[in-house]
């Protein structure tokens, strides 16, 4: 291996490492907030590029049926509720509103815009207000009233929904897969590196989301609410701050994250109904070098995470991911031995 060679792979393996660190910064916040280990988050990937693939081809992605059925459950859920509770019927009228009113707009508009061929901007904007409501739906279905079970309860319904998930993305876009044309076709050359628009792209999108996360946990009222709920569950409800809301929006904004993924991903490489699993795991991987706890630590991991991969992939490639999965057990034994166990409660 010479210095352009090393050069590439390290240009690679920060490209795959930026994506990486969108979905482990996903995995921490949702972790943090809800203690949920969201083995679904590659899921979301994979919605985000084939729901685009298909808006490209003309014809309205299965994603807009499934997210109409899982507002319209979580309507009725909402009816009975309020009507159990003897809510007041304004009252019960509003929250159908507020759950049912997104996803049907949304819905409305891939069905009008599949066949008539927008540019591409605007389908990958229709693509993340199609797949972003899947965060919340999914988290007011099966998580909110396990919200105080163990962490392995919540573990394995993380399991289910996975799997749920993977089943539905065959029946929706099939077996085939999908690669997406990239949102720019620039070349820029430095020596024996050659650095794509698609890759500059990934780079400058990763940047501005992690700023932007920043400085919604650091400057605004509902990230410091966030922060209160992953810090201490119990005293944020002290203070006046719904846990059962927190959860929907840690959930809705790791659905946003997974969907800009797939947005991202999708030109550089081709997406399956099943591919998320393993996109997924990687950026799994990186929140755990973070101990799921450190947004600085997770983008570290997450680019070495690339790294590993990348330079992994050219000394022997049938192994590559044995390697990347492998690299987690030093950091599990480190933290085992370093951090006091304790038994849940």
């Amino acid at each position: 291996m010479d210095l352009s060679i090393a050069g590439i792979l390290a240009l690679d393996g920060l490209t795959n490492g930026a994506v990486y660190a969108l979905l482990a910064l996903a995995t921490v916040l949702v972790f943090a907030v809800t203690r949920v280990i969201f083995i679904p988050q590659g899921e979301f990937v994979a919605f985000g590029a084939l729901t685009l693939a298909l808006l490209q081809a003309g014809k309205v992605p299965g994603t807009v049926w499934f997210l109409l059925v899982l507002a319209g459950v979580a309507a009725l859920a909402d009816l009975v509720d309020g009507l159990r509770h003897h809510v007041a019927p304004g009252r019960i009228a509003m929250r159908l509103m507020r759950t049912l009113a997104w996803p049907v707009i949304a819905s409305a508009v891939a069905i009008y815009a599949a066949p008539r061929g927008w540019p591409m901007l605007a389908q990958a904007l229709l693509t993340l207000a199609l797949v972003a409501p899947f965060g919340q739906l999914i988290y007011r279905l099966a998580y909110e009233s396990l919200a105080d079970a163990s962490v392995l309860v919540l573990l394995i319904v993380s399991v289910g929904v996975h799997f749920a998930l993977v089943g539905l993305g065959l029946f929706f876009f099939g077996a085939e897969g999908f690669r997406n044309p990239a949102f720019w076709d620039a070349r820029f050359s430095a020596g024996p590196v050659a650095l794509s628009g698609q890759a500059l792209i990934i780079f400058i999108a990763t940047l501005v989301l992690i700023v932007a996360l920043w400085l919604f946990f650091d400057r605004t009222l509902t990230g410091k609410a966030l922060r209160a709920t992953a810090v201490n569950r119990s005293g944020a409800r002290l203070m006046g701050i719904s846990s059962a809301a927190a959860g929907r929006m840690a959930f809705g904004m790791a659905a946003f994250i997974g969907a800009l993924s797939g947005l991202l991903i999708g030109p550089t490489t081709t997406i399956f109904y099943d591919s998320g699993f393993l996109i997924g795991l990687k950026g799994f991987v990186a929140a755990v070098f973070a101990g799921l706890a450190s947004y600085p630590l997770a983008l570290v991991g997450a680019l070495a995470v690339g790294l590993l991969e990348s330079f992994g992939s050219f000394w022997s490639s049938p192994f590559k991911e044995v390697i990347v999965f492998s690299s987690i057990l030093p950091v599990l034994l480190w933290r085992s031995l370093r951090d006091p166990h304790t038994e849940e409660h």
